[in-house]
């Protein structure tokens, strides 16, 4: 009996042990994602960069399993280019592609902002707000990564707000390679000034619950964002 009993034992412990260290593993991998992503964002792993896999397990203080794993997530997202038998390297940033990227958010967060107008909660929307407030004072005080950082979270809660899994799932797909190229369109001064004055704008469509306004407000939004990222990089 006793004999039965331990078997039982060893072959719960043998079934658990390995899902334990996935969670681990996966919660490790999710962590240097987001360092990883950040990074890239904002222009510390700047494109055509080789991302160094030994210099970077010590810099986050992770073995490779996990860094790799974190790597084919980043090059899921577009940000990332894994090349066989070498180092994986930052993609470019190709001028042609952010214009395809930029006309499809366009599309995708407009939609998203008609439907929102009338789908937003109360809640939702002093929560937008507060957000804009945020924005705004950041705007003032000239914290380019404390800005960009609320911006990006305008955007996703503009998308939540339409209560449409599918336009959130689709719009999360493109979220990496749009944050970068989001992020350089912040080195235009007269574009941080337009971009919080055209948040406001969109801001008060929605709490007039005009869908049709906020839909082009957006849309638009999205368009001159896209138009300044293309001239900067001429």
């Amino acid at each position: 009996m006793r004999t039965a009993n331990h078997a039982s034992s060893v072959s719960v412990a043998a079934e658990t042990a390995p899902s334990q260290r996935r969670i681990q593993s996966t919660s490790l991998a999710q962590e240097a994602y987001r360092i990883l992503q950040r990074m890239i964002v904002h222009g510390e792993l700047a494109p055509g960069a080789r991302i160094v896999e030994p210099a970077l397990c010590e810099q986050l203080a992770i073995s490779r399993t996990p860094l790799r794993e974190a790597i084919r997530m980043l090059s899921s997202d577009g940000l990332v280019a894994i090349r066989h038998n070498r180092n994986a390297v930052v993609t470019l940033i190709d001028s042609r592609e952010l214009e395809y990227l930029f006309e499809a958010e366009a599309g995708i967060e407009g939609l998203a902002a008609g439907l929102a107008a009338n789908r937003m909660t109360n809640t939702d929307l002093k929560q937008l707000e507060a957000l804009q407030e945020r924005l705004e004072k950041l705007h003032t005080k000239g914290d380019r990564a404390g800005y960009f950082e609320v911006n990006q979270r305008i955007h996703t809660l503009l998308v939540a707000g339409a209560k449409n899994p599918v336009l959130e799932e689709t719009h999360q797909r493109l979220l990496g390679r749009l944050e970068r190229a989001r992020y350089l369109a912040l080195n235009s001064i007269g574009r941080w000034q337009e971009s919080t004055d055209e948040h406001r704008a969109i801001l008060e469509a929605l709490k007039a619950r005009d869908g049709e306004r906020a839909q082009r407000l957006l849309a638009d939004h999205v368009r001159h964002t896209g138009e300044a990222i293309t001239q900067n990089s001429h």
